[in-house]
């Protein structure tokens, strides 16, 4: 459920104010003041809604309404209540005497934007505008190009300059990580042995070889002759 409307929209007269509209509607507030808003209309004799009386009042009808353009001091002070208060109107209009929140709300936007904007001033943060427009790079970006910086061979002077091991810095949110590559070691060779000194080493092997292969000769001799053959032996 809804709040029920001021009064009957069938029966209101709708556009432009005349001046009998006003000059009855100020009558009537001189001589019973304000009042109740949705009462006013029929007490006053106006086919009119009473939120359009008072608008009509507030805006255009109010003895102590400011006439005329704004003045540079009020220009300054709007813009300096506009950065304190934001898009409040009626604040704002609170403390200029004799101007109207629905007045101030047209100047800003057809005057005061555009000055500010001369300025290189953003009309919602008064900020300058290259600093609105460009904003500030996370931690996150700042750490990936801190780390692309740092590995490449140009910033980092690791790169292959020894020719023995190979180190990489990588630097992470100010860890400094170095990682060193080292070719596989091989197991040690003998040194090569000259001619002479592998003729001399054949022939300590040869005559062991020899004597291996008698003693196997005759184990295998012993294995097949005759019991009665190794007997007399014996």
């Amino acid at each position: 459920m809804g709040r029920s409307p001021c009064c009957e929209k069938a029966h209101t007269n709708k556009g432009a104010w005349t001046k009998e509209e006003d000059q009855r509607l100020v009558a009537y507030i001189k001589a019973h003041g304000e009042g109740c808003w949705r009462s006013l209309p029929k007490a006053a004799g106006l086919l009119r809604c009473g939120k359009s009386c008072r608008l009509r009042w507030i805006n255009y009808l109010r003895p102590d309404i400011k006439r005329g353009n704004f003045t540079d001091e009020e220009d300054d002070l709007i813009i300096n209540l506009h950065q304190l208060l934001g898009n409040k109107w009626s604040l704002i209009a609170g403390r200029l005497p004799g101007r109207t929140d629905n007045e101030i709300k047209n100047y800003w936007n057809t005057h005061i934007k555009r000055k500010l904007v001369a300025r290189g001033l953003d009309p919602q943060t008064h900020r300058p505008l290259c600093v609105a427009a460009a904003p500030a790079p996370s931690s996150h970006h700042q750490d990936h190009l801190a780390a692309r910086s740092s590995c490449s061979p140009e910033t980092s002077g690791a790169g292959h300059s020894s020719d023995d091991d190979s180190v990489f810095a990588l630097h992470l949110g100010g860890i400094d990580l170095n990682l060193s590559l080292s070719p596989p070691s091989h197991p040690s060779s003998p040194p090569p042995t000259t001619r002479q000194e592998a003729e001399e080493t054949s022939d300590e092997i040869i005559p062991k070889l020899r004597e291996s292969e008698l003693l196997v000769e005759r184990e295998v001799m012993l294995v097949l002759e005759p019991p009665g053959l190794q007997r007399a032996e014996g």
